[in-house]
């Protein structure tokens, strides 16, 4: 009995640790490849011996790489892992038509994401015909959730999410973005019942998008798809033929993925 019971203390500590490994690679993002241990220590939440325990069991399985100054970065096998992860991952796939199909219409560059612990993370993304590049906002690019269409899509129709995101610090990244509680929260009521997000100028300067949720059986959110261009090009009907076909897009994956699920 007293074996047993050691047994599964043992076990449950076994699972403890390797749910706190993989909370610190999290952590690591396209926007954060690097990141030391003190910064580790402090955006986990664990003690420092921890986490330099847990970042060397990577360091020897080849899964991180520490440099001289101490910061770790992701190698290569966590890379591969993900892509078998992006390979199966059937939401890319039906969305695939979806987004070339705006990308094509309206020469705009079309985005599929999905929520993540640090922020909306793109998945896939397809350029339409305008010269404006969208190279900040890339394939694994993680934005923050109260910036971009996208995000605030994310937040508007997960009320989890919302309680977490407006208990947040939302820092400005231009001078149109929404730092303010109660406004940011007045904005995620209006794209809720509306049924799509716009932004304009509040992440990328010259840059507006508008984003539909992608929402599973009970309205769970899946992802977004989303488009964003040149700001000029998201006013009036122009804007509005765009939250259209963008709506209509994130409505059709979702009637899709519910379907192919039954």
């Amino acid at each position: 009995m007293g074996q047993e019971a050691a047994e599964d203390g043992a076990g449950r500590e076994t699972v403890g640790s390797v749910l706190r490994a993989c909370q610190l690679l999290g952590h690591f993002s396209a926007q954060r490849p690097v990141i030391t241990l003190a910064e580790l220590t402090a955006a986990s939440g664990l003690n420092k011996p921890t986490v330099h325990r847990l970042m060397s069991s990577f360091v020897e399985a080849g899964w991180m790489h520490r440099d001289h100054s101490g910061a770790y970065r992701v190698r290569m096998p966590v890379f591969t892992i993900g892509a078998a992860a992006l390979a199966g991952f059937d939401l890319r796939t039906e969305a695939r038509p979806e987004l070339e199909a705006l990308a094509e219409r309206f020469g705009d560059t079309a985005f599929l994401m999905v929520p993540s612990g640090a922020g909306a993370v793109c998945i896939d993304r397809v350029e339409g015909g305008k010269p404006m590049v969208l190279a900040a906002v890339a394939i694994g690019s993680v934005l923050p959730f109260h910036a971009a269409a996208a995000p605030v899509a994310m937040v508007a129709f997960d009320s989890e999410l919302r309680r977490r995101v407006l208990r947040e610090p939302l820092p400005a990244f231009t001078g149109e973005t929404v730092v303010d509680p109660a406004e940011f929260a007045e904005h995620l009521d209006r794209a809720r019942a509306e049924g799509i997000a716009r932004s304009r100028n509040d992440y990328l300067h010259g840059v507006s998008a508008v984003a539909a949720p992608v929402l599973g059986s009970g309205e769970s959110l899946i992802g977004t798809i989303s488009l964003g261009g040149h700001s000029d090009d998201f006013t009036g009907a122009a804007g509005d033929d765009r939250a259209e076909a963008v709506r209509a897009a994130a409505n059709r994956l979702s009637t899709t993925l519910n379907a192919a699920r039954v």
